[in-house]
């Protein structure tokens, strides 16, 4: 039996981050098609190759023309010019005009030789018919008047977007102006993923909960994450226990990616090996963090590569790969920290924690009757996956503290910077009924804790109802009425818990 290691000295969660931000990862540079460019951040300055446009362009229907000809015109005193001519959009002018002449011409088409502006043809009227044909200016114009001169919008040789653009429906539109039909960009970074565990049984597969089996959560939302991030998922074969399967496959991916996480098998259970084969392999830079949950994460190099070692319990591997991996691949692919990353609110309850350790609280949010933000401790473990689904974020709270108090203000860290507040969020036991109810509302919120959590929070104020398995009550929290039940709730104000039976 393998002999088991104690977390004597955790790191520092600050150190921590210096150690994993000092991993190399370094994907090298992809040529992709234009088409599959949108995203992706440019790794070289793109220069234009020509002028945009490549030609004097009309930017209306009408009439180009020589400007002074139409000097002093007006609608009491128009200008009379003979059309000689019609250019459409995409042909070759093959009129030249000369003093008093103006040709027909449409939008973006080639100005013709000899004329310098254009009138718009709501300023014209046209007199007589096919070949023998006038048109009356009534507006007069300067010289480039509603012409785009070549060059205009971009001229040849100028710098049209630089490294490190990320590269939207604008920049891709102007690529597009340029005639770049592949994109130099950051690479990619792939990520090999590996669960470990032998009680492990990916989804699909049959499950034995008699022999304490669960299904591989890991592995498909840590390759979702690192998709967020920016990075390229690469799922490897579960492995399973065995100090030996368990360093095959960790090489193997080592070898073909460009860092390796795995979930599992890293704290001090006597069975928990992956640190062996680390220092075995390659190099142990850190095992253990002051950080809670994440405590028994693991960084390494790997047979050359970088490794990270995330803790098996879903919400401790998700916490830990969004506080320390994801800036990581975000920072390889080339790709900022998202705009609105955090947000400020307050505590709409209390929450205690153990001193000792930094603690990487999931929470969710709500909004008073004022509008103020309400933020709320969603945990029910770091084995409980629906900690995540029901969490918008997290609240790092320091190691020293060990009690936020209600109305306390908290920075949250989002997950998603699309998080919008709740328009009905409701507590307790599970009702098809509600399930029902909740399904014709947008963006409903409901977490199934049981009556007597239900009950708790209800009190505390934060949600807007309550099912219990009680007979219906009355029950009016300390900062009754709420605020964040605007998605047209129908229970009366003062009946706010709800019986199944």
């Amino acid at each position: 039996m393998s002999e088991r290691r104690q977390f004597r000295e955790l790191t520092d969660p600050d150190v921590a981050h210096e150690v994993v931000d000092g991993l190399e990862l370094s994907p090298d540079t992809e040529h992709v098609p234009l088409a599959d460019a949108g995203g992706r951040v440019l790794a070289e300055r793109v220069d234009a190759a020509l002028d945009v446009p490549g030609f004097d362009r009309a930017n209306l229907d009408g009439y180009a023309l020589r400007a002074r000809d139409t000097f002093g015109a007006d609608e009491a005193d128009p200008a009379r010019l003979s059309v000689v001519g019609t250019v459409h959009a995409g042909a070759e002018p093959t009129v030249e005009m000369d003093d008093g002449e103006a040709v027909e011409i449409s939008t973006g088409a080639v100005m013709p030789p000899g004329a310098d502006a254009m009138v718009p043809v709501e300023r014209t009227d046209d007199e007589g018919q096919g070949d023998d044909r006038d048109v009356l200016i009534r507006t007069s114009v300067a010289p480039g008047d509603n012409v785009m001169l070549a060059g205009a919008d971009v001229a040849a040789g100028e710098r049209a977007l630089g490294p490190g653009t990320r590269l939207t429906a604008r920049e891709i539109g102007l690529l597009s102006a340029l005639g770049v039909d592949e994109v130099p960009v950051r690479g990619q970074p792939t990520v090999g993923i590996v669960s470990t565990g032998d009680e492990l049984v990916r989804p699909g597969e049959t499950l034995n909960s008699d022999a304490g089996q669960i299904y591989d959560v890991n592995s498909y939302t840590i390759a979702t994450a690192v998709e967020e991030a920016g990075g390229e998922p690469v799922l490897y074969p579960h492995a399973g226990d065995d100090y030996d399967e368990m360093e095959r496959i960790l090489v193997e991916a080592s070898e073909e990616c460009d860092v390796v996480l795995s979930s599992g098998s890293t704290s001090a259970s006597a069975v928990d090996v992956i640190y062996q084969v680390i220092e075995d392999r390659g190099e142990l830079l850190l095992h253990g963090v002051g950080i809670k949950p994440g405590k028994p994460m693991l960084v390494g190099e790997l047979a050359g590569g970088a490794y990270v070692g995330l803790p098996g319990y879903p919400v401790s591997a998700m916490m830990t790969f969004r506080v320390f991996v994801a800036p990581l691949i975000r920072e390889a692919a080339g790709l900022p920290e998202p705009a609105s990353a955090t947000i400020d609110g307050e505590m709409a309850t209390e929450a205690r924690h153990d001193q000792g350790r930094r603690r990487l609280m999931p929470v969710g949010l709500v909004e008073n009757s004022t509008g103020d933000r309400l933020v709320y401790p969603v945990d029910k473990g770091s084995g409980a996956t629906t900690s995540l689904a029901d969490a918008d974020g997290l609240v790092t709270v320091d190691a020293e503290t060990d009690y936020l108090a209600a109305g306390e203000p908290v920075t949250v860290k989002l997950f998603s910077p699309d998080v919008r507040p709740p328009t009905v969020f409701g507590v307790g036991e599970d009702d098809p009924a509600v399930s029902r109810l909740l399904d014709r509302l947008s963006n409903p919120r409901y977490l199934s804790v049981g009556t007597r959590q239900g009950l708790r929070r209800l009190r505390d104020g934060v949600p807007d109802v309550a099912v219990t398995s009680r007979r219906l009550r009355t029950l009016r929290p300390t900062n009754w009425p709420p605020g964040n039940a605007s998605g047209g709730w129908s229970f009366r104000p003062a009946i706010r818990s709800i019986s199944r039976g």
